[in-house]
């Protein structure tokens, strides 16, 4: 489905005190973005935010990072963000390749991956942000003992990512074909997908990764 284009998105975008622009420039330096030294937490396409803000303001000790590349959804994300009142939350408006010139190794202490389009064509399986190529930008910016956690009801990329994780050298910790009822529910946020498809009967997958232990 083809994204549609919202006139005057990018300036609106390029504007908003809630989006770090040449984030690039904060690598390393993140806990003065925040103004504190906790942990930071991103979301990797964030769509219209719902997850990651309802998680900002259950955790107030826990710094948050929204990262969604197209700018007509991003957009949504910061309407929804102004009428919160939220210290702990910025977003990017970056490409996920992007990640290590941005977060310094050790920066992020957990990547949240919610319902990423599963490129389904076989030529296109880098583009899978659970593919090696996106584990290894996450092996750069997690603190050593960091975690990737990865939901969606599509289960061609979720049986793909189960061979695709470990391939990167990552162990997964935990998993289930049935998150809504299994004892990986507990505490768990739906995102907006999450909702939506849960109410029409589709399973949710899930899995937690970590590097594999020396």
């Amino acid at each position: 489905m083809r994204l549609r284009h919202i006139p005057g998105s990018e300036e609106e975008i390029a504007n908003s005190p809630y989006v770090v622009s040449n984030p690039e420039e904060k690598k390393g330096r993140w806990s003065e973005v925040f103004g504190n030294e906790n942990p930071i937490e991103i979301e990797v396409g964030m769509g219209k935010g719902r997850f990651i803000m309802e998680l900002a303001s259950k955790n107030p000790g826990i710094n948050y990072v929204g990262i969604e590349r197209y700018c007509s959804v991003l957009l949504r994300g910061i309407q929804k963000r102004q009428e919160m009142e939220l210290s702990n939350i910025f977003f990017m408006c970056v490409d996920a390749r992007e990640l290590s010139d941005i977060f310094a190794p050790g920066e992020v202490k957990k990547i949240y991956l919610n319902f990423s389009d599963p490129w389904p064509k076989d030529r296109h399986a880098k583009r899978r942000l659970t593919s090696e190529p996106f584990m290894e930008v996450y092996d750069k910016i997690l603190a050593p003992d960091g975690v990737v956690e990865f939901k969606t009801d599509n289960r061609g990329l979720f049986d793909y990512s189960l061979e695709s994780v470990p391939a990167a050298g990552w162990d997964i910790r935990e998993y289930t074909y049935d998150l809504h009822h299994s004892d990986m529910a507990e505490g768990n946020i739906m995102t907006e997908y999450e909702e939506k498809f849960s109410s029409m009967g589709n399973a949710i997958f899930k899995l937690v990764a970590e590097r594999k232990r020396k």
